[in-house]
């Protein structure tokens, strides 16, 4: 069960990722196009990707954060019981 719990995290999390660096350089390619250069464009293009990233990818970030908070609150949980077990000994 705990690998099923990393390999869900760790997808939804590359997947999330992938699809921001796509929308950073899909940005930086349009500036580009537009004559932009330099610092310019690569900060340009970081706060157009992140807007868009906003609407666009909501439910692929909402997925991932359920995921991963599941996945920290199995690792609590575990913890929880560990020190349980030490307190009765």
């Amino acid at each position: 069960m705990t690998v099923h719990y990393a390999r869900t995290v760790m997808r939804a999390t590359l997947f999330y990722t992938l699809l921001r660096i796509l929308l950073f350089f899909a940005a930086a390619l349009v500036l580009a196009l537009f004559g932009v250069h330099g610092i310019t464009l690569l900060v340009v293009a970081l706060v157009i990707s992140s807007i868009i990233s906003l609407p666009l990818l909501s439910k692929l970030r909402d997925r991932m954060s359920a995921s991963l908070t599941r996945r920290v609150d199995s690792f609590h949980a575990r913890l929880d019981e560990g020190t349980r077990a030490e307190d009765v000994d």
